[in-house]
């Protein structure tokens, strides 16, 4: 089932809100292309939120994350990406219309407009994906950057749910475990750093990484 928003319209940054065809479509093609060279196993989605936003903190091994995890989350999601990435068209075009949000990662506030897009989404109700870790970490797990998540609590407490993804065997065909874990909130008096610390042994700990 689908997260739908909550009715309420949002004027986000230009282009930016995702065109759900053409998720839906590239959904069902990266389902065709990635499926002869990996066996998905998802773990944990019948726990995610049935409504209302939330921000996925998953594991980051390498470029096929992305579509995997967009395969195996029963929700449409948002996803944050490096800005490079949407420098020139029609490039932006398409991953604003696949639900990416540009992040200036060295500069955030290059990029406050999409800061406070990415508010409004889990506002509305959209679920929305954020890499903690930043980059690609393989076969292990790096620190958990603060900046963002201290960004969204300085504006609102969404459930943070970690994720772990996991390639097993050498094969052709790889299986990918994705583990979703049990949603979770800064706590009244806790400092980011030592949420994200949490978070990240949970990440590791899904994701066979302890």
């Amino acid at each position: 089932m689908d997260v739908e928003g909550s009715g309420r319209a949002t004027k986000l940054s230009a282009g930016l809100r995702r065109n759900d065809l053409i998720y839906t479509a590239m959904r069902l093609f990266a389902g065709l292309v990635l499926r002869p060279f990996f066996r998905l196993r998802v773990q944990g989605a019948g726990g995610l939120p049935p409504n209302g936003g939330y921000v996925l903190l998953p594991k980051h091994q390498r470029w096929e994350d992305i579509p995997l995890l967009g395969l195996a989350c029963p929700h449409r999601l948002y996803y944050v990406a490096k800005h490079e990435l949407f420098a020139a068209e029609p490039g932006s075009w398409f991953l604003k219309s696949l639900g990416g949000v540009p992040l200036h990662r060295r500069n955030p506030l290059k990029t406050k407009r999409y800061l406070r897009d990415l508010i409004a989404l889990i506002t509305e109700g959209h679920p929305v994906a954020v890499f903690p870790e930043g980059t690609y970490f393989p076969g292990r797990v790096g620190p958990g950057q603060t900046g963002l998540v201290r960004f969204i609590l300085k504006r609102y407490s969404p459930l943070f749910v970690p994720v772990g993804i996991a390639y097993h065997g050498a094969g052709p065909v790889r299986e990918v475990h994705v583990c979703f874990g049990r949603g979770c909130r800064v706590g009244a008096a806790e400092r980011v750093d030592v949420f994200m610390d949490r978070v990240m042994r949970q990440i590791a700990d899904l994701s066979g990484l302890s």
